[in-house]
């Protein structure tokens, strides 16, 4: 099928060559309010009717079957809107959006976006799944129970640790429960005044220096050294007796692979830190190498990116988080067990850290990342880390081909993912990397950047996973391709992007100014009706 453009229009897709990869793309754009701004008094998607005569006079109103401290005082504040209205808001707003079902999504760099099976989500649709609830008796719960079960003994096996909590709904809350665990574990040997320091690197994610901050913990960051690792005699002389952990991710967030690791987590350990492991990269891992043997005390998997769960906009996620023995007993509870042939909930000891979130994690999530588990077995995952690596190193070669992309830091092999740089094209061109995100959209494709502080100058942040095949990436490397020749033929074109897309520029003024910020409607109101 040829991807050319078919019209005669001579707007900015007709530069695309009849043989290029890159296809011609349109997206809908449509001019549409908030679903609050849709509001009409009176319209109803649906009447229901009325209760029945004898019905009302046998149970009375619902209404007071509510204690009156819970009861409103008035209705909520939400929008009467007729169903065909409903319809046409949302299919609308979908049409103006892109995701990992309607595009090659690699561009979503360390957020390890992939294909997630139909057939699981067909799993966790389930009446017996929708239905469940948190507070029921774990009698009535025990699929899902031995599923948390299965799914503990599973990721144990993948890491080596020695139990998992699924507790923490994200990545960034399994971080700050893996820094309470550290601060409970210094806490219960007397150390907890002195050891005061939590050592990380300058590539890791932000939020491994935020969470320990939140501890109260001082931050130590180490800088690469002339290869372009974290540099290990700058961790020597930074380890102390008042050093409390270490916390890295590896991969980091460049997909530069560690391979030293081990001499890292030994330093930590004679100086009587803890380590702990940020395993949100660990696409390229699985069944090749594992946290225990890396020397690590902890580690968190993000269930929703590395075992196939959906992001869901931000939610639900999970961080499975495991703990070697001597620190179980200080993990959020409560945990699965399985006894006298009985899947139950155990509360932790004392020395719990206590609850990070509510229940139990999400139940859909957990469900999700077994089936892929089980669907996969051993040698499957080995595969996906394998073909992950694979894809990745395949993208790393030809990009580095293209005008005015590099890749900062080591040379060589790169993991399950690549931080670039456009910078050389910037300083040739003026074209920024904010500029190619807005142009990437006009081809139906984007990515992302970097997370601060950027390091790497104008970063695009790429990982294409095991589930891109090579055709995929093709058209991914001729898109960047062709922009990056227009940046040094005709710079307007990308400067002025988009062009076919719902996407736009963004006045950034009052993302640092919190008076300016409405999280919600009623937010939004106050603000705008007060000046």
């Amino acid at each position: 099928m040829s991807h050319a453009p078919t019209n005669k229009s001579s707007g900015p897709m007709q530069r695309i060559r009849r043989d290029h990869k890159a296809r011609n793309f349109h997206q809908a754009k449509w001019d549409e309010p908030v679903v609050f701004e849709l509001h009409r008094p009176g319209e109803r998607g649906v009447i229901p009717p009325g209760t029945e005569a004898g019905i009302a006079s046998e149970v009375g109103g619902a209404a007071s079957l509510i204690p009156a401290a819970m009861r409103r005082t008035e209705a909520p504040k939400l929008p009467e809107i007729g169903q065909a209205k409903v319809l046409r808001h949302y299919l609308r707003l979908s049409q103006e959006t892109l995701g990992s079902d309607l595009n090659v999504e690699i561009g979503q760099g360390t957020c390890t976006m992939k294909y997630i099976p139909r057939i699981n989500e067909m799993l966790i649709r389930t009446p017996s799944m929708m239905e469940l609830h948190p507070l029921q008796d774990p009698y009535s719960a025990q699929g899902i129970l031995e599923v948390y079960h299965r799914l503990d003994l599973a990721v144990r096996e993948i890491s080596g640790m020695d139990a998992f909590s699924f507790q923490p709904s994200s990545g960034t809350q399994a971080l700050l429960a893996m820094a309470s665990i550290v601060r409970a574990y210094h806490d219960s040997r007397g150390e907890g005044e002195q050891r005061d320091e939590i050592i990380t690197t300058i590539f890791s994610h932000p939020s491994q220096a935020a969470t320990a901050a939140v501890k109260g913990y001082k931050i130590i960051t180490l800088h690469p050294d002339e290869d372009g690792f974290p540099d290990l005699e700058k961790l020597k002389d930074a380890v102390s007796e008042r050093t409390a952990g270490f916390v890295v991710a590896n991969p980091e967030d460049t997909g530069i692979y560690n391979h030293r690791i081990r001499e890292f987590t030994d330093v930590v350990h004679a100086a009587g830190g803890v380590c702990f492991y940020d395993q949100a990269n660990a696409n390229g891992l699985l069944g090749i190498t594992r946290a225990k043997e890396a020397g690590f005390d902890m580690c968190f998997f993000n269930l929703h990116k590395t075992f196939a769960a959906p992001h869901m906009c931000g939610g639900p996620a999970t961080g499975a988080l495991g703990v070697a023995e001597p620190f179980v007993q200080f993990l959020p509870g409560p945990l699965v067990v399985h006894e006298d042939g009985k899947y139950a909930l155990k509360d932790q000891p004392d020395a719990s850290i206590g609850k990070v979130r509510s229940f139990h994690g999400v139940a859909q999530t957990v469900l999700r990342a077994y089936a892929w588990i089980m669907a996969l077995g051993a040698e499957g995952l080995r595969d996906v880390a394998r073909i992950a690596v694979l894809n990745n190193n395949y993208l790393y070669h030809k990009i580095l081909q293209i005008r005015g992309a590099s890749a900062p830091y080591i040379k060589g092999r790169r993991l399950e993912q690549v931080r670039y740089s456009w910078k050389q094209l910037t300083d040739e061109t003026g074209v920024t990397t904010e500029d190619i995100t807005r142009r990437m959209c006009d081809f139906g494709l984007h990515y992302w950047t970097s997370h601060h502080p950027y390091i790497v100058p104008q970063p695009f942040t790429l990982e294409p996973t095991e589930s891109y095949s090579k055709e995929d990436l093709d058209e991914y490397i001729q898109a960047l391709a062709h922009i990056s020749e227009e940046a040094y033929t005709n710079p307007d074109i990308v400067k002025t992007a988009p062009h076919s897309s719902t996407v736009h520029r963004n006045d950034e003024s009052s993302l640092d100014d919190p008076a300016q910020w409405c999280i919600t409607w009623r937010a939004y109101l106050k603000k705008t009706q007060s000046k």
